[in-house]
């Protein structure tokens, strides 16, 4: 780590999911399900969603153009993102591990790097967005 930047990591809390491992990985291992959660993104803070099985693109206030590309995807527990459009680069994980056969829990990350001036002005929305995120994936119907 350099004096002018370093990993900084954000963690969701663990999500529990009413729905089986495998379903749950299927569903979000390709973004074109994105549309069932299409009605639960908050349209003053994300505009322009568009997606197809490998990339998501969105238009994000006041961040600007997003675009994630599916980079790893490690069956049937995680699914890793790496940016291809952002002002700053960074990678999503989404950590999937079965309960029991019916049931599965959920973890969201993301690695950025970023400066320490940076880091002070995001730390807190970035946590936030993180934890919501992994909310929402966790109220999915993965059927």
């Amino acid at each position: 780590m350099s004096i002018f930047g370093g990993d900084s990591k954000f963690e969701s809390s663990i999500k529990f999911v009413p729905y089986p491992q495998e379903a749950v990985y299927r569903n979000i291992s390709d973004l074109r399900n994105l549309e069932k959660v299409q009605d639960r993104i908050p349209e003053d803070k994300v505009n322009d969603l568009t997606f197809d099985e490998d990339t998501v693109g969105v238009n994000v206030a006041p961040v600007g153009e997003l675009k994630l590309r599916i980079c790893e995807r490690e069956e049937p527990k995680c699914v890793k993102f790496e940016t291809v459009q952002s002002p700053v680069p960074f990678n999503v994980w989404i950590q999937v591990l079965p309960v029991d056969e019916a049931s599965s829990k959920m973890k969201v990350t993301v690695k950025a790097d970023l400066n320490p001036f940076i880091k002070s002005m995001v730390e807190k929305p970035l946590q936030e967005a993180v934890e919501k995120i992994a909310d929402a994936l966790a109220q999915v119907q993965y059927t």
